[in-house]
């Protein structure tokens, strides 16, 4: 007899494919995608693990994801930082 055969979940592969384009294109949307995607993939596929594959696209676009927005959310904090110093050098060179 042979086993049933378990179809890829399609938000696996949306969520892979935004995790993707959040790197390349669309950084904001394509990681909120990846993210959305990812959990909503993986939480059908724990329901119904003898119908959906694709945990590892699941996991790897939350992974995409999620680092996207860190890497966008420490971008934001260098450049505050940056012309937040820039400021207050040229405030106390101007007081001088």
């Amino acid at each position: 007899m042979q086993a049933p055969v378990r179809e890829t979940n399609a938000m696996a592969v949306i969520s892979l494919i935004a995790g993707i384009l959040s790197w390349i294109v669309l950084p904001i949307i394509g990681s909120a995608a990846a993210i959305v995607c990812g959990h909503m993939a993986r939480a059908q596929i724990r329901r119904e693990p003898a119908r959906y594959d694709g945990d590892g696209m699941a996991i790897a676009g939350l992974v995409l994801g999620w680092a996207s927005v860190i890497v966008g959310l420490l971008t934001l904090l260098v450049v505050v930082l940056f012309f937040g110093g820039l400021a207050a050098v040229f405030a106390f060179a101007a007081n001088q």
